[in-house]
């Protein structure tokens, strides 16, 4: 007899962990560069495609089908029995979804320079062979937990798993263009989108309830519904604890509260505590987040620093350092066995044996895996893809953000309040064909005797109101509006990105072009300046350029009648 409500409980645990998928996708796409948005949507959208296939052919019999200290077995398209009070079916999708996670983890560290085909085969390799093997020995009762290890949710058969492989794989496949100068200095090549980052945490957060919670496969009986609600509890806490401890490391280290490192320190937290939220007190669960804070800043720091491997999304620190410390401070905190609460270091060292044993069958196996790959169809794309970026010469993708532009306040005319972007169309038996009024001369000579001047204003975005009313105020009606990202010769203000300086800063700004002849230009000139002045770094400039001359399509007009009102 199968029980309802924890099938349902482990459905919708499904459910959220795939959801997971989605806020891996965002982060990696926000974490990189416009240009590679598309490749990184389509890796994760594939690692769960591919690994939900290779897992239900080999993988998930390699895990769970029989108990040998090493290997499951063979149980090609799962035909074996694995129910308890859920159906098999049920228990299938559920260690489906948590495979294809480790899978994805390894994307985000080797993004914006791997071939996607070879990202294809190895993250098909990791979904069958990698991931099952060592989760057996953790879950599908394999040596190590026959010793006792316990990891609860997979802080090490899922995290740690993914974070070594990223780890292999972006040495293996060496930095970015760019990373690190001649010097040995890494250079901050910051993320396209903090906004996509952020909701792909949140997803995470969100989902990582599903994640923990829904790993008690039970929701009978008071000691299931008790374990579950504590579990919410010590989950929440600790990313929340991780999360404010790492603005604060980084507000003193960087001067500022440093965004996208903060928002990899919700994730150490959600990482560290998934071996042994339902062992831990809050209390416990306090203390893995502050420490999985440190580990996380540092680890990525050391990371990007003194082993110089490039991790667009720390997803090394994150999970694979932050994986590692969660399964070890579990015999530290965990309230029946924990060394703090008075139960010696055996259980210390089991889970000690089994984090370093996960590592070295990872760490081995993908090393296998990478190389074979890279001497037969290459792992890296070349040089010129790299530069193009992966979007156009892998998938044929000019821009992900095709036809998108931010509109610069007041910039669009409006009709009651609404966006006016509609050209009018003239039919062709209307138009007024063009006919040469003013006195233009094969010779190219200026059409008119009065001087043409262009003056190109670059400034903030928020002075456009006012430059636009003064300029209307000194009868300066007509001018071009862009939108645009520059520096001055300050490169831009200081930032840093995970802790590293930006070398150059490219602020949004606006580009004002207007063509004046009958007012003075150094009316204009004055004119913006006094709107345009606050005191600080980034009020702009002006560049004034002679213009030869000015033809006006549709009336044919020439020089300053060509910028004059039909009236």
């Amino acid at each position: 007899m199968f029980s309802s409500v924890d099938t349902i409980w482990v459905l919708l645990g499904a459910l959220l962990v795939f959801f997971m998928q989605a806020g891996f996708a965002m982060v990696e796409t926000g974490f990189t560069r416009a240009k590679n948005a598309g490749n990184i949507i389509m890796k994760n959208l594939m690692d769960f495609a591919i690994g939900t296939i290779v897992f239900w052919v080999l993988g998930f019999g390699l895990m769970f089908a029989g108990n040998g200290s090493f290997i499951g077995g063979i149980d090609f398209l799962i035909q074996g029995d694995y129910s308890s009070t859920i159906p098999t079916a049920a228990f299938i999708i559920f260690q489906t979804v948590f495979c294809a996670t480790a899978a994805t983890i390894v994307s985000g560290a080797m993004a914006e320079r791997t071939k996607f085909i070879s990202y294809c085969i190895y993250s098909a390799v990791i979904s069958a062979v990698i991931y099952p093997i060592s989760g057996h020995w953790i879950w599908g009762g394999g040596w190590l937990s026959q010793l006792g290890f316990h990891d609860f949710a997979g802080s090490t058969a899922v995290h740690m798993v993914g974070g070594v492989a990223a780890l292999v794989g972006a040495k293996i496949l060496g930095p970015r263009i760019g990373k690190y100068g001649k010097d040995g200095k890494p250079k901050a090549i910051p993320g396209h989108s903090l906004t996509l980052g952020a909701l792909g945490v949140f997803i995470l957060w969100f989902a990582w309830f599903g994640f923990n919670g829904g790993s008690t496969v039970s929701m009978t009986g008071d000691s299931s519904l008790l374990s579950a609600s504590n579990i919410f509890v010590t989950t929440n806490l600790a990313a929340a604890t991780s999360t404010v401890t790492v603005m604060i490391i980084t507000w003193i280290r960087y001067k500022k509260p440093d965004v996208s490192m903060t928002l990899n320190g919700s994730l150490a937290g959600l990482v560290a505590i998934t071996a042994g939220c339902d062992m831990v007190d809050p209390v416990g669960a306090f203390f893995i987040g502050l420490i999985a804070a440190f580990v996380v800043v540092f680890g990525i720091e050391f990371i990007d620093k003194v082993l110089k491997i490039d991790d667009p999304v720390g997803a090394i620190g994150v999970h694979g350092f932050c994986g590692a410390t969660g399964t070890l401070l579990t015999g530290v905190f965990s309230v029946d066995q924990g060394l703090a609460y008075g139960h010696g270091f055996q259980f210390l060292g089991v889970q000690a044996l089994g984090v370093i044993s996960v590592i070295a069958w990872v760490a081995i196996t993908m090393t296998i895996v990478f190389f074979v790959i890279k001497k037969t169809i290459g792992l890296r794309v070349s040089k010129e893809e790299e530069i193009e970026g992966l979007d156009i010469r892998e998938h044929g993708i000019a821009n992900s953000y095709a036809d998108f532009m931010p509109a610069v306040p007041g910039a669009i005319p409006t009709v009651n309040g609404i966006p006016d972007t509609h050209v009018s169309q003239i039919p062709v038996e209307q138009a007024v064909p063009v006919e040469l009024i003013s006195g233009s001369s094969d010779e190219g000579a200026p059409a008119s005797d009065v001087k043409l001047t262009k003056l190109v204003i670059v400034t903030r975005q928020s002075k456009f109101e006012e430059l636009k009313a003064a300029m209307n105020a000194i009868e300066v009606t007509g001018m071009t509006v862009t939108q645009v990202i520059g520096c001055g010769t300050q490169k831009g203000a200081t930032e840093f990105y995970r802790g590293v300086p930006v070398e150059m800063n490219l602020l949004p700004k606006i580009k004002v072009e207007i063509v004046v002849c009958r007012v003075p230009v150094r009316t204009v000139i004055e004119t913006a300046k006094k709107v345009l002045y606050t005191g600080h770094y980034g009020d702009g400039k002006i560049f004034v350029y002679d213009i030869e001359n000015v033809v006006k399509v549709r009336t044919g007009e020439e020089g300053c009648a060509a910028l004059q009102n039909d009236d």
